[in-house]
């Protein structure tokens, strides 16, 4: 059901889309090649861990911002108004954390995959407990949260939105931005997925900011725009109400959102990677803070295209007037129509949605495969050259993206994106935050302690995160502001009843079923809250149970933990900010008991003493 005044796909949309996709691969094949190739797994895997802040910086920008923020979140802040702005806050919080209490501990191990820590700290099942739950969560992942569920989403939905607006052919985009991933993942490892990212979110930028622009032109003024939110009562962005059922509250948001990020920010394998990656502690860190700004000028692109949706249509709102079956394409919609007659800026437009969801699939890509070949390959095949492993990594590449694919294909059989990605996500981000912040800020947790916590955490999530998706909040508690259809010049069909239906609800049940109590009291907490509620019953399970079973009696090595002394080393740039060794694996003899791990330098390996000491290494 199309307007008649509605712009179509010209070739010269499929020109820059093409473009983009080009491009992307070509950085892949530079990379290949540039600097003698990927000689050995940590090339290919961590870049060599000689990225410097800012490529680095834009890339976890990048890798944030997937297709669904793209096509998601203005469409969100139309509906619901300019309350997520919170978010600013909120990324304010997670990156201090990430930068002050996970980063300086992963980055003076030098570990490749995050997991490892795990090991090194509890014992090796915990170690393979989080990298399984990581490889579930990324291949089905929504937002780099979960990774390969999330990839699935991701590939998936955008293709969709556009597909259904601008007919731009559906499979042939799944297929192009899997298989143009997948090869410069391959080719060119991290170097070229970071590389990448910085030209994507360009492209992103600029897309976001046509959109801005024309609509600022169409509607005369900002003024105009702002005035007519203030009016519709979309600038609501003080809501206090310490409500935990409420979806986005001032207090959900800050709180919820800042739990949920962190466990993709802290301890995600494909932020974690990249930040690692980079030549010294200091440009890790810059890395994070310069990307914040990265995350609030996004924030403020999403908001005002929002803003300028909820402007240009508030008399007729094209979601209740059946001319779009899904908030997700009311962006591809007003693209279409303020760009009707300028060709090749809707082209510029899909390809900055796709350019959000090639920057998230390739970290995932690249991720998934640090983790595999680092926690399941590695240990049991000592003999490995570095060379081999390198050929191994580019095939896990491979295989991923294929896996990938497929989850896409998967997807087109799921529905409710935005939600259904964050909080499954969020089921399994939560638990694992928890079991890391026990690591590094509890000296006295055990594995005994760690694993109990992780699985009640785990449990207590996928419980009300399961509940939730089958008794959907009432609308009360998601508070949706009004749209109106009184302006609108079309009939429209009265056979179709405007349905708001989460598309899980009707996998479950086809009736609507009986609310039990715990559907409205339990079930309707805030998605944001899933991680916040799997966190924090993990850490304090978890130190319950290590104290019951001896954990104030075991002797963890200081350099596990999070110390005084990392961050004061803040306030020093001097010798501190050396660059970390990287670590050689050499066969040991006992390495099969776990104690002598050959992952520790010399450097590291005596802490007894505090003499010499810089940034709490023994040097």
């Amino acid at each position: 059901a199309r307007a008649g005044g509605m712009g179509r796909f010209s070739v010269w949309d499929y020109v820059v889309f093409a473009a983009m996709l080009l491009v992307s691969a070509a950085i892949g094949i530079y990379y290949a090649f540039a600097g003698g190739g990927q000689k050995t797994s940590k090339d290919f895997l961590m870049g060599g861990r000689s990225m410097s802040a800012l490529p680095v910086a834009l890339s976890l920008t990048a890798s944030f911002m997937s297709a669904v923020t793209v096509l998601g979140t203005p469409a969100e802040i139309y509906r619901y108004g300019a309350i997520f702005c919170i978010f600013a806050i909120t990324y304010a919080l997670v990156v201090l954390c990430s930068a002050e209490i996970f980063l300086p501990v992963f980055y003076r191990l030098g570990i490749t995959s995050t997991y490892e820590y795990l090991e090194l700290r509890f014992n090796k099942y915990l170690r393979l407990c989080g990298t399984v739950l990581f490889i579930i969560q990324t291949a089905s992942k929504p937002q780099s949260n979960s990774l390969t569920l999330y990839t699935g989403i991701v590939i998936y939905a955008p293709a969709l939105a556009l597909n259904q607006v601008t007919g731009f052919d559906l499979w042939g985009a799944v297929v192009a931005t899997g298989v143009v991933c997948t090869f410069y993942c391959t080719l060119g490892g991290l170097k070229a997925v970071v590389w990448t990212d910085v030209f994507q979110v360009g492209i992103m930028v600029a897309g976001f900011s046509s959109v801005i622009i024309r609509a600022v032109v169409v509607q005369e003024g900002i003024g105009h725009i702002v005035n007519d939110s203030y009016h519709g009562g979309r600038l609501n962005f003080w809501d206090f109400n310490p409500n935990p059922l409420q979806r986005h509250t001032f207090w959900t948001i800050v709180i919820g959102g800042t739990f949920t990020w962190t466990g993709i920010y802290g301890v995600n394998q494909s932020q974690v990677q990249r930040y690692i990656a980079c030549k010294s502690r200091f440009h890790a860190k810059m890395s994070l803070y310069i990307n914040l700004v990265g995350l609030w000028a996004i924030l403020v692109c999403a908001t005002l295209c929002g803003l300028s949706l909820y402007s240009i249509y508030k008399e007729c709102d094209p979601w209740s007037a059946k001319q779009v079956s899904a908030l997700d394409q009311l962006m591809p919609y007003l693209v279409l129509d303020i760009f009707k007659d300028f060709p090749g800026m809707p082209g510029l437009f899909v390809a900055s949605a796709y350019s959000g969801t090639l920057s998230t699939v390739s970290s995932s890509i690249n991720a998934l495969a640090a983790v595999t070949v680092e926690d399941l390959v590695r240990p049991h095949f000592r003999s490995l050259s570095e060379k081999k492993l390198s050929w191994i990594s580019m095939g896990m590449s491979l295989f991923y993206g294929g896996v990938c694919i497929a989850m896409a294909a998967l997807a087109s059989l799921m529905g409710a994106l935005l939600q259904a990605a964050l909080s499954i996500f969020g089921m399994v981000g939560g638990p694992l935050l928890g079991l890391f912040a026990l690591g590094i800020l509890c000296s006295f947790a055990n594995g005994i302690g760690a694993f109990v916590g992780l699985v009640t955490g785990f449990v207590v999530s996928l419980w009300v995160g399961i509940g939730s998706q089958i008794y959907p909040p009432l609308p009360e508690r998601t508070l949706p502001l009004p749209l109106s259809t009184d302006g609108c010049n079309i009939s429209i069909s009265s056979n179709l009843t405007t349905s708001t239906a989460n598309p899980l609800t009707t996998i479950f049940s086809t009736q609507a079923p009986e609310r039990p109590v715990l559907a409205d009291r339990w079930y309707s907490l805030s998605y944001l809250y899933f991680s916040t509620l799997g966190t924090l019953i993990t850490i304090v399970v978890g130190m319950i149970i290590s104290l019951l079973t001896g954990g104030l009696k075991q002797n963890t090595d200081r350099k596990f933990l999070l110390t005084k002394e990392d961050f004061l080393s803040n306030f020093s740039r001097s010798k501190s900010d050396t660059k970390v060794v990287v670590l050689s694996w050499k066969t040991s003899t006992n390495a099969a008991e776990g104690t002598d791990n050959p992952a520790f330098s010399h450097i590291e390996m005596d802490v007894a003493s505090d003499k010499n000491k810089v940034n709490g290494l023994h040097i």
